[in-house]
């Protein structure tokens, strides 16, 4: 497992990095404000499109948020990108034992709330519009071994160039209405509720 690393030098030009290449890269990215709980860590769960995923929410919820970002990365991903552990990244490998372990670190970082930790629960990239979402079984173990010490935000993430040559990115978040599901397929409806209604506000836009 890669762990995230401390050094406020290098973090500081990832940061700078992102706001770099996101200006570059994308006319607008806009989100909703929401309401965070300074007693409670974050847990961020998102859909799973596109590279630019987790650069973006990183970007996102260093604006709505004093929290210290972490983001749950597949293993090769981390390790082709190494300088992300520096931005909270941590990596899990769901073919190796060690995807236990990456869990229960997940779980840890949640039991501190001055935390937010990120997770992709589709498991691997899938279209930006899509209609069904679907889960993996680690998002489960991750909330039932954190035991509701963490706030649970939806994001849904779209993006598309209307009128413009670069690409506006939407984020739509939400606060979820309760922290505990009796199995996968319940988190997974409950997301999906979240991602129906941004989806079709994000359809609605016209220009």
């Amino acid at each position: 497992m890669i762990y995230p690393k401390k050094n406020r030098l290098l973090h500081g030009i990832l940061y700078l990095y992102t706001r770099y290449i996101l200006k570059t890269h994308f006319y607008q990215i806009n989100f909703n404000a929401i309401e965070t709980d300074p007693e409670k860590s974050i847990l961020l769960v998102a859909n799973h499109f596109s590279i630019w995923d987790g650069l973006v929410l990183y970007w996102t919820m260093h604006r709505l948020s004093d929290k210290n970002f972490h983001v749950m990365l597949l293993e090769e991903t981390a390790k082709k990108e190494p300088m992300l552990k520096y931005g909270g990244a941590f990596s899990i490998n769901k073919t190796s034992k060690d995807a236990l372990q990456s869990i229960n670190y997940a779980a840890q970082l949640l039991a501190a709330p001055q935390n937010l930790v990120l997770v992709f629960p589709q498991g691997k990239l899938y279209s930006n519009f899509v209609s069904d979402v679907h889960f993996e079984k680690g998002i489960m173990k991750i909330m039932e071994q954190a035991k509701g010490k963490f706030q649970l935000i939806y994001a849904a993430t779209f993006i598309e160039n209307f009128q413009h040559k670069k690409p506006t990115a939407n984020i739509y978040l939400s606060n979820a209405t309760n922290c505990t599901f009796e199995d996968i397929k319940a988190i997974t409806g409950s997301y999906q509720q979240h991602y129906n209604t941004s989806r079709q506000q994000q359809t609605k836009i016209v220009l």
